[in-house]
């Protein structure tokens, strides 16, 4: 039988050759964001939003592709942004459901750090998983899929 409710804490560390301004502003413009964040091949979004301010929230909407276990179903990320130091810090509260169901709750913190070669980005997620969730090591992986669909938004 699967463990009802896991606890876990996974951190993330990705390179950019790009400013913090610049990685910034991927996280915190509305269209940028999308691009990497919400528009997935084989995948049909059905609601994103980015209200990008302290108490705003972020809203994904999205049916799985034929290539999951779960073609149809829909998958639903809310955040709500907690804290916003420009060019350097975001604190998101974020939920995550699976066809209607809480599957995950999770405190987010992405740091930009600047290097003499770009950004260092470190990404510390915080997270209670309930039953059906996949477990970190799915949220982990589908982080650091998204790390790398945003490297390849911004230039080299």
């Amino acid at each position: 039988m699967e463990q009802p409710v896991l606890h876990s804490t996974f951190v993330i560390e990705k390179s950019y050759p790009a400013s913090p301004e610049r990685v910034f502003e991927a996280f915190s413009r509305e269209d940028q964001k999308r691009r990497w964040y919400a528009d997935r091949d084989g995948q049909e979004l059905t609601e994103f939003s980015s209200d990008f301010r302290v108490g705003g929230e972020s809203v994904l909407r999205f049916a799985l592709g034929p290539d999951t276990p779960f073609e149809g179903v829909e998958i639903a990320n809310i955040d709500q942004y907690h804290d916003i130091v420009p060019d350097r810090r975001i604190v998101s509260a974020a939920t995550m459901s699976l066809g209607g169901k809480l599957i995950s709750i999770a405190l987010v913190t992405i740091e930009l750090v600047p290097t003499e070669t770009g950004t260092d980005l470190v990404c510390t997620h915080q997270g209670v998983f309930y039953e059906g969730s996949g477990g970190p090591e799915m949220r982990e992986h589908g982080w650091r899929v998204l790390f790398d669909r945003l490297a390849a938004l911004l230039p080299a």
